[in-house]
């Protein structure tokens, strides 16, 4: 199965109220932007979409909502896995029902299965559901590499589509392009490594810093694409200090402080994270004052 989720996804914020409540006003407006400014699929509730401090109910409200905002024609696909398999399944065929467009397969966080528990849990995902299926190997936040034979194992699997590797390990994304079966992408799971990714064989970024410079992300990869690997450096070393930034302190806390400081309402972080310390506001203001932002926040009235 092969699926045309396309080379630039977002890792969408969820957006909340002051209060720590879902705004899903905000949640359609930003999704609707985030199409506008570049983006050709979006990841709602994953990591970025702080999954883990929302309830089975709210990541399908985010769903429904984004899924409504972006229509038909931009791919959605819903983060509904963690570390109980038994639940995990139950979302993924909620999302079926609810006219999700994939899924993303996240490796799962504090248990650390061994890696043939890695192949059973995912198998037992992806064979529950039509759907196309994204992996997703996060090291930093699972502590746990999929090991690229796991990766290519379950890339057997007719419904599992590809990977975002967050594991900055090039050598292993390498293995993994090399040895992946035809319609089988890799997607690099890290902004920084979005160039060294391409140019390895890679397929996109599944990407933070689209909210903010999706459009220069997509001209990155359109100039690295056609053969323009010098434009394709320059917009790589000026993009850089923006991404850096956007993890001065746990992704997505400078995120969103910089959404709400252009304009765009997302409200703060859910605990345990917290809004960001003086010290990275002041890191995000500086920044942001330097660069051009494609996204274009909602009029208020």
């Amino acid at each position: 199965m092969t699926v045309p989720f396309g080379r630039l996804m977002t890792a969408m914020i969820t957006p909340m109220t002051d209060d720590g409540e879902l705004d899903l006003k905000s949640t359609a407006e930003l999704a609707r932007a985030l199409v506008a400014s570049g983006t050709e699929a979006i990841v709602a509730t994953g990591s970025t979409g702080e999954a883990p401090a929302l309830s089975d109910e709210e990541k399908i409200q985010v769903w429904v909502t984004v899924k409504e905002a972006v229509g038909p024609g931009v791919p959605v696909i819903a983060g509904a896995t963690d570390n109980n398999t038994r639940k995990s399944v139950e979302l993924a065929k909620k999302a079926e029902r609810l006219g999700l467009d994939g899924l993303l397969l996240t490796v799962p966080a504090y248990s650390k299965p061994p890696q043939a528990g890695l192949i059973a849990h995912f198998t037992l995902i992806a064979e529950a559901t039509r759907l196309p299926c994204v992996l997703y190997n996060i090291p930093g936040r699972a502590a746990l590499n999929m090991v690229p034979e796991t990766t290519l194992a379950l890339a057997q699997l007719p419904n599992v589509v590809g990977v975002k590797e967050g594991s900055a390990d090039l050598a292993q994304i390498g293995q993994i392009i090399e040895q992946a079966p035809d319609g089988f992408e890799v997607w690099s799971g890290n902004d920084s490594d979005t160039l060294a990714v391409l140019r390895a064989g890679g397929y996109g970024v599944v990407s933070v810093a689209s909210h903010l410079v999706g459009r220069q992300i997509a001209e990155l990869m359109t100039a690295e694409l056609a053969g323009n690997p010098e434009r394709a450096d320059v917009l790589d070393r000026r993009l850089a200090p923006l991404v850096d930034m956007l993890f001065c302190e746990s992704n997505p806390i400078p995120l969103k402080f910089a959404l709400n400081e252009i304009g765009f309402a997302v409200g703060p972080p859910r605990l345990p994270l917290l809004p960001a310390s003086e010290a990275a506001q002041a890191q995000i203001r500086a920044e942001l004052a330097k660069g051009t932002i494609d996204i274009k926040a909602p009029a208020r009235a």
